[in-house]
Formats: structure tokens, sequence, C-alpha cells
């Protein structure tokens, strides 16, 4: 008998790997495919196993559910929306952090040119201070939806160290141009791909914060790139 999963909590190839080997330990398991961009698994069972039976093997870090019972549980647009939000809580806390930090830097000598630039070095030395925090897992899950890291993977790998660089030259001021053009290009490239992941309603988590916070890709992830860069832009007009 085959059965369709939905898998939470994956988000590079790693994890896949160890549901995919967690699931086929089991006895009762004939086969295991797992989808890491849809967040799936198709399960062949010798013998029916419940959802809880399945959990265990897993551990605390992923959740499995059967599809039609995790569809069932989707109730009304109301609670899908609450969800969402509640799991995007992280994103729009830090983003609140960064723009009152931004904020109180000029509270003196206020101007829109010295928060834009501000805000935009504490985003890049913020954001990529957690994609450190799991260096490792980091370039698969960027390759999920990345176009360029898709195609060239060492790109993945030195992503957290062209943000950690553009972050420092906005609050030093230094090589501005350079650093806006960086900017509008990078989060312009990223930001075709999240459109693409968006439209294709794949599953995938936002690498934007690394691994180590479970973040859906959705709206917000488009929101937070198109804030930057349009004050990419606009600082780039203004010079």
């Amino acid at each position: 008998m085959t059965h369709q999963y939905k898998v939470e909590g994956m988000t590079c190839g790693n994890c896949k790997k160890h549901v995919e080997e967690s699931l086929a330990s089991l006895s009762e398991v004939k086969s295991v495919e797992v989808n890491l961009a849809k967040g799936e698994a198709v399960i062949d069972l010798e013998k029916h196993l419940t959802d809880e039976e399945l959990q265990k093997s897993l551990g605390s870090k992923y959740r499995i559910t059967q599809k039609s019972d995790f569809e069932a549980n989707k109730t009304d647009a109301s609670v899908e929306t609450k969800s969402k939000f509640q799991q995007l809580k992280p994103l729009f806390l830090i983003f609140f952090y960064l723009a009152s930090a931004s904020v109180l830097m000029h509270f003196s000598d206020f101007s829109i040119e010295g928060f834009m630039l501000d805000f935009m070095g504490l985003f890049f030395i913020v954001f990529s201070f957690f994609k450190f925090l799991d260096y490792k897992g980091f370039p698969d899950s960027f390759a999920m939806y990345d176009p360029v890291a898709k195609v060239f993977k060492p790109y993945g790998w030195v992503y957290p160290f062209i943000e950690t660089a553009l972050g420092l030259a906005f609050f030093f001021r230094f090589q501005l141009e350079i650093a806006l053009i960086l900017t509008i290009l990078i989060l312009g490239i990223t930001s075709i791909g999240v459109t693409k992941s968006l439209f294709a309603k794949n599953s995938i988590k936002c690498a934007c914060l690394g691994t180590a916070l479970n973040l859906p890709m959705t709206e917000a992830t488009f929101i937070e790139n198109a804030i930057m860069l349009i004050m990419a832009t606009s600082m780039l007009i203004m010079m």
C-alpha cells in the first residue's frame, strides 16, 4: 500500500537524506521517495503504520502527517493566515528591531539617507550571522530557490561572506555605489527565484535567516527583498 505524507522541517539535502534513511529503516516500509521542494514523502508499506509510529523514527525535528489528514486540517483561510503570521513572527521581529536601531542611531540628527544606509548595513550583518549558525546546511537550502546557487553551488558557500562585506561597506560608507549595485544584483536574482517558487506553490523553507529558524517561503520573503531593493535603488538614484 502506498501513501503520501507531508513532511515538515526539511531545509536541505541532508534533511532529505535523514528522513529517507529513518523511514526506510522501518521493517514495514518497502520504499521511500522524498520530495524536498514540495515537503512530501511517498511511502510504500507492507503493513499499515500510524503517523505516530512513523514520527518516532524521525525524531522531534521533523513532523510527518498523512497528506489527506493534513489537508483536512486546513479548515479556513483565517486559520491558515494566523499560522503563517506565527511562523514568520521571528522575521517581523528582526525587521522591527533593525528599523528601531537605525532610527536610534540617527535620533539627534535624523536623515533618510543615513537611516537607509544603516538599515541595510544591519540587515546584511544580522542576516549573515544567522546563515553562519548552520554554515554547512545553508548552501543546500539556498540552492532550492536561488537561480545562481542552483547551477553554481560555490555561490551558496560564499554568499554569507558577501552579505557581511556589504553590511560593513554600508556601515563604513565604503564604495557605496559598488555596494548598492551589488545589492540590487544579488537580491534581484534571488527575488526572481522566490517569485518562481511562490507561483509554483512549492513548499520551500526560506534560507534568508539560514536554517537555524524554520521559516516558510511566503509573500513576506518577497516583500523583504523588495524593501531592500527599493532602498538600494533610491540611494543609487540620490547619489
